[in-house]
């Protein structure tokens, strides 16, 4: 009787529980993204000592701001596409390394021109960093808490904004000086580059759309004796001659039984079968995400991260200048935004709950209206208390529908262009982050703070509604 044929490897690895080796790649992975966001978070504490010290006008300011979105927009699609040829950790660390300088560099800027010109750079190593490290993650997680684990790297995002809101709160107002320092401290992802290259794995997908299966195997091993699976022969080769001259069959292939990929799938030279990818994802091209059976969700995707990323960025990086101006002292409005700033981090724990309950879906929608709601209570807010509480609730929504979306966004491709596509959603989203920031001064003196979150409750509306048009993929494995 024929042997069934051996597992693929990535069913191998979907099979496995949450091991050692997953925590290490989420701890890994969440480092990089919390000095991302620490970066990211500087500069909004960064603009309201430049406004006192430098005199800069909010035009300035705002071309400081989008300068590194403007970077962040490239760098998300060229980080995606490279990450599809490269690799998904070789682009993590390189990303890591050019905005760690990059950041440094900053901290020397003697002028606008000079801190929007280096905030340029910075952005193109922020930008293609995100979606790749989503990417990374979203490919070894077990597809039965794939959204959970993807929302517990994005948690680490409000943990480096935290750490922000933190030395912004200590630091930048201790001297003249403080921004400098505060963007010096931000340095710090150029020595963690080495550390994701020596220590992360390789995407075992990726590595096999490469012909690299020696590679894949020695990552789908790792993983496997982490999660102390007993080696089991899945096929058995040729006899090969022993010492004395006889000959017996060599195991290759370990791993655990379990439901088999096609028998008409390739078997590679070890024995292990390897699904081809669908027709529709083929190649790398960002045309390619438009194929008939991907149009729709990269349409819908796309809106929702647009919107999403106006609102937020419009708000958070201009929050304690607009608090500034409507009358707080600068360290009373570093101090609410420190408070405020804190509130992401319940909303992540909820939504990493809620991904696997209701689905990605459903939570996304959920809390983009939840978003919306609290925006519009903010621009109502009369008292300080009441700017607190609405500022509070705006960042559990508004962080926890961030969880959400990049929970959903590597799912809804195949492996060929997961890169790209994460990566392609993500910066045509940092488009609006270049728009927020310079439109914020002009909607102000439009018609004040009231106005200004009043537009973002409606976008987040608009958001919600393209989030309940993505497909739902709670628990399916990738590539399906």
């Amino acid at each position: 009787m024929t042997p069934p044929p051996a597992p693929t490897r990535t069913e191998r690895l979907d099979a496995l529980p949450f091991t050692r080796e997953h925590l290490r790649l989420l701890l890994g992975s969440g480092a990089g993204w919390a000095l991302d966001a620490l970066d990211v978070g500087l500069i909004s504490f960064v603009l309201a000592q430049l406004a006192v010290q430098w005199g800069a006008s909010p035009t300035e300011l705002s071309w400081i701001a989008s300068a590194g979105f403007v970077g962040m927009a490239l760098g998300a699609s060229l980080g995606g596409l490279l990450a599809d040829r490269i690799g998904r950790r070789q682009v993590f660390a390189l990303t890591l390394l050019v905005y760690g300088l990059a950041t440094g560099a900053s901290a020397l800027a003697g002028s606008v021109a000079a801190l929007i010109v280096l905030r340029l750079v910075v952005g193109l190593g922020l930008g293609a960093e995100l979606p790749v490290a989503s990417t990374l993650v979203s490919e070894f997680a077990p597809p039965r808490i794939r959204g959970r684990v993807v929302v517990a790297l994005e948690a680490f995002w409000a943990v480096g904004w935290s750490l922000a809101a933190v030395v912004g709160y200590l630091v930048v107002p201790a001297s003249d000086d403080g921004w400098r320092w505060a963007l010096a401290i931000g340095a710090v992802p150029a020595l963690y580059s080495a550390v994701v290259r020596a220590v992360l794995p390789e995407s075992v997908r990726f590595l096999e759309s490469r012909g690299r299966v020696v590679e894949a195997e020695a990552v789908v091993q790792r993983f496997e004796r982490s999660a102390g699976v007993a080696p089991e022969p899945a096929f058995v080769a040729p006899a090969t001659p022993t010492a004395g001259g006889s000959w017996t069959p060599k195991p290759m292939v370990p791993g655990p039984r379990r439901p088999s990929a096609d028998e008409s799938d390739p078997v590679e030279p070890d024995g292990t079968r390897a699904r081809p990818q669908p027709p529709a994802a083929r190649g790398t091209r960002v045309a390619a995400l438009f194929a008939p059976s991907l149009r729709r969700r990269t349409v819908a995707l796309w809106l929702v991260w647009f919107m999403v990323n106006f609102a937020y960025y419009g708000a958070f990086i201009w929050l304690p200048t607009i608090l500034v101006a409507d009358g707080f002292t600068l360290v009373r409005s570093f101090e609410y935004t420190l408070w405020i700033t804190l509130a992401q981090l319940p909303g992540y724990a909820a939504s990493a709950v809620l991904v696997e309950v209701w689905g990605r879906r459903r939570t996304l929608s959920t809390f983009l209206v939840g978003s919306a709601v609290a925006a519009a209570l903010f621009a109502s807010a009369g008292t300080e208390q009441g700017v607190l509480l609405t500022g509070m609730l705006l960042s559990f929504f508004n962080l926890g529908a961030w969880g959400a979306l990049y929970a959903v966004t590597p799912e809804l491709y195949p492996t060929s262009v997961r890169g790209t596509g994460s990566g392609a959603a993500a910066g045509f989203g940092r488009i609006a982050s270049v728009l927020a920031p310079l439109a914020v001064p002009f909607l102000r003196d439009a018609g004040g703070t009231s106005l200004l979150f009043g537009v973002f409750a409606a976008v987040f509306v608009v958001a919600a509604v393209g989030a309940f048009t993505l497909p739902e993929r709670q628990g399916l494995p990738l590539d399906e």
